[in-house]
């Protein structure tokens, strides 16, 4: 079987490649255009993998003939979403004198971060480029020299709507099948749900007669007796801009028909703890770290309330972070064999621990045999890396060859495979088959280098219960459809490292909640909610300790997946260093341990919606102590604060805007119960009101609330003294 996967949705600007599954190298493979909008011209290139551009929307459908079979796929292109972008750099600007510089590029996700290939022009006294780029704020960086490390910094902002949602649901009704499209418009569209269109099709895959659909508006009915044994169906919302495409499988079983939706993530990884660890430091400074001796510290994980432990490359590589692959189906030697992985994994599952994958498969080192052959001309390997003119390398490196290896940033010894290859796609598929049975997921490093079409061939043979994150920066919620399911929250950790920096107020953290709602992730997509990560300086030696526990309550008392990077509880500032183990912060590992049980007990705080809720903070000077009275109506607990002193530690600036920025609160409600949350960024205490009826204990420590009165001894004027967070229930 080699149908070339399910069908694609894109806009004009976009490029998709079209690839068979399951190919094999040595058998030929031809694409013909064969239904197309009649102003649309496009020209396919004779080769087993095709690389398109459409300029003109509307529906394509191309053939793909095989040595046994014939397929479809069709190819829905939507109106160009882009627009016209000017960035420029002045040479004031510059970091050096002009004529110490030979060439510019511009960077960005727009271009992969391939340095030569977008160039500036100079105009006047200042750099410049036009680009074109969808709604959204989009970073950039001239490279001065072509140099990375000589980078000058930027973003733009480009005006224009967020994207809509759309959500299928399928029920059997009187021997009918009737699937159900929900659009959402996105929220600062002029339009309403209701004036959303919805687009219903087919998988070319799954054969049913046209005349056995019967299609409204936003409901599509199909007899029961029409169903094939699979029938997978797609929908996309369509307003000022699509939606990522939501898809519904029915399968006619034995037992009766099933009906499942794809994207969803497994029931395990709808809301996990993860726990990330760089594999060679986690074992501490003197011990070198081995699978053997990870699953000796399994009893950590299981007392921090872990449910994911995310590995970081375990496979052959020189280095010592292994994110340059030279042999992708043995073990690293330093860290054991095969049996001895496979030994921490099984008992990471006696835990009740998943374990996952670092996948790395963008590209390998440059010292794989593989690239080795290639750059030495070896004919069979010509195929299987990237390749750009050498205009555009900015290294100095002699590369053999009269043009250069294609990668990313200045990452120049660990060059891009080349997925128009079918020995890359079927080595890489191999690669996937190898390790999909041993783990429960994979992180899939560099997603956002390796195409679309190879991670839905991905998705479709891992397990229905295999997890993918995908590493996109910046998120893209493209890759949700039919692809991954977990995703890196860039907003919110760029977020809570600006709060932490005193660059932005808490309260910008719901911003970067409703930055998933505007770009248009699904409802189904989970959100990695994380400070810190073995790319990134730690938070700690960033901000404060007091910034780093709310920051880190944050991501616990979130909607999504909270993520612990080694040595996060610890207090450790070194990015990749050893494990601190006997010299760690051992009451910031308890305030960790404590949030990860809370969430794990609370499953409001994994389900329950977000309400922002407005405060006060610091109150006025009480002239009266709370009464006996107050005391017993059950709204202060048994620490009130005496009411002619402040508390210790507590700013009093009642109406300043710089301490109350460093305070947030939101409710967390799921319909059985609702709890308040409330987060100090600030390095001493805070006297916050809330506006509404808290219980008296705090669910994270399990000791009372203390609280302060304010004179006139009403309880809107209680204030709850919180040091970093508080999570309460609330009695309204």
């Amino acid at each position: 079987m080699n149908a070339p996967g399910p069908p694609r949705f894109v806009s004009v600007g976009e490029s998709l490649m079209l690839a068979p599954q399951s190919p094999d190298p040595d058998e030929s493979y031809r694409w013909r255009l064969i239904e197309a909008p009649d102003e649309a011209s496009l020209h396919l290139e004779d080769t087993p993998v095709v690389e398109i551009s459409p300029e003109t929307p509307g529906t394509y459908q191309f053939e793909l003939q095989t040595p046994s079979e014939t397929h479809l796929k069709t190819v829905r292109v939507y109106p160009d979403e882009r627009h016209s972008t000017r960035v420029e750099l002045p040479f004031s600007e510059l970091p050096k004198p002009l004529e110490e510089i030979d060439s510019v590029s511009v960077v960005g996700p727009f271009n992969e971060q391939v340095a030569g290939r977008t160039r500036p022009i100079r105009a006047d006294d200042r750099f410049v480029v036009d680009l074109e780029l969808p709604p959204g704020t989009h970073p950039y960086g001239f490279c001065l020299n072509d140099d990375f490390a000589q980078q000058v910094h930027g973003a733009v902002s480009v005006d224009g709507p967020g994207r809509p949602r759309c959500r299928l649901a399928g029920e059997i009704h009187e021997e009918t099948l009737v699937v159900t499209a929900t659009p959402t418009a996105a929220p600062d569209t002029e339009g309403d749900d209701d004036g959303l269109d919805v687009e219903f099709l087919i998988d070319d895959r799954d054969w049913i007669p046209e005349s056995a659909l019967e299609r409204r508006e936003r409901e599509l009915r199909i007899p029961l007796e029409s169903v094939p044994e699979q029938l997978r169906i797609h929908a996309v919302a369509v307003g000022e801009r699509r939606s990522v495409a939501d898809m519904l499988t029915i399968q006619q079983r034995a037992d009766g028909v099933s009906l499942e939706r794809p994207n969803d993530p497994p029931e395990w990884a709808r809301s996990p703890t993860v726990y990330e660890i760089f594999v060679r430091s986690f074992c501490g400074d003197t011990l070198p770290t081995t699978f053997a001796e990870i699953e000796r510290r399994i009893p950590y994980l299981q007392s921090m309330a872990v449910d994911v432990l995310w590995l970081t490359p375990v496979l052959a590589s020189p280095t010592d972070h292994g994110y340059h692959i030279t042999n992708y189906f043995r073990m690293a030697s330093d860290l054991g064999d095969r049996e001895a992985f496979e030994s921490l994994v099984e008992r990471c599952h006696e835990a009740d621990i998943r374990v996952v994958f670092d996948l790395v498969i963008n590209h390998t080192s440059r010292d794989h045999p593989t690239y080795q052959l290639h750059a030495a001309g070896v004919e069979n390997y010509a195929d299987h890396y990237n390749r750009v003119p050498k205009s555009w390398d900015g290294t100095g490196v002699e590369w053999a060859g009269e043009t250069a290896p294609e990668f990313y940033f200045n990452w120049q010894r660990i060059p891009n495979l080349n997925y128009r290859s079918l020995d890359v796609r079927r080595w890489m598929l191999d690669v996937v088959e190898e390790w999909a049975t041993v783990v429960d997921g994979f992180r899939c490093d560099v997603a956002w280098g390796v195409p679309h079409s190879f991670w839905k061939e991905v998705r479709e043979r891992v397990a229905d219960d295999f997890l993918l994150l995908d590493e996109t920066i910046p998120r893209d919620p493209h890759y949700h459809e039919a692809e991954f399911q977990m995703h890196y929250d860039t907003a919110l950790y760029g977020t809570l490292r600006d709060v932490g920096r005193k660059n932005a107020p808490a309260s910008k953290i719901f911003d970067a909640l409703e930055d998933a709602v505007w770009q248009g992730f699904p409802e189904s997509a989970v959100h990695l909610r994380y400070i810190e990560n073995h790319d990134e300086t730690r938070y700690l030696a960033e901000c404060s300790e007091a910034g780093l526990r709310a920051a880190a309550a944050a991501t616990f008392t979130l909607p999504g997946a909270p993520m612990v990077y080694y040595g996060q509880e610890r207090g450790m500032t070194e990015k990749r260093g050893p494990m601190k183990w006997h010299d760690g912060d051992a009451a910031l590992t308890e305030f960790h341990r404590l949030l990860a049980w809370l969430r794990r007990e609370q499953p409001v705080l994994k389900n329950g919606t977000v309400e922002p809720l407005e405060v006060s903070v610091g109150p006025r000077q009480p002239t009266t102590p709370a009464t006996a009275d107050s005391a017993s109506s059950g709204a202060v607990s048994a620490e009130t604060a005496p009411a002619d002193t402040t508390p210790e530690g507590t700013e009093q600036s009642a109406n300043s805007s710089a301490v109350a920025d460093r305070v947030v609160a939101y409710a967390r409600e799921d319909g059985d119960q609702r709890l308040v949350v409330v987060l100090n960024f600030a390095e001493t205490v805070q006297a916050v009101s809330v506006p509404e009826a808290v219980g008296s204990s705090d669910l994270v420590t399990d000791k009372p609330l203390r609280k302060r009165y304010a004179a006139d001894q009403n309880d809107d004027d209680v204030y709850l003294l919180v040091d970093d967070v508080i999570v309460c229930r609330s009695n309204e």
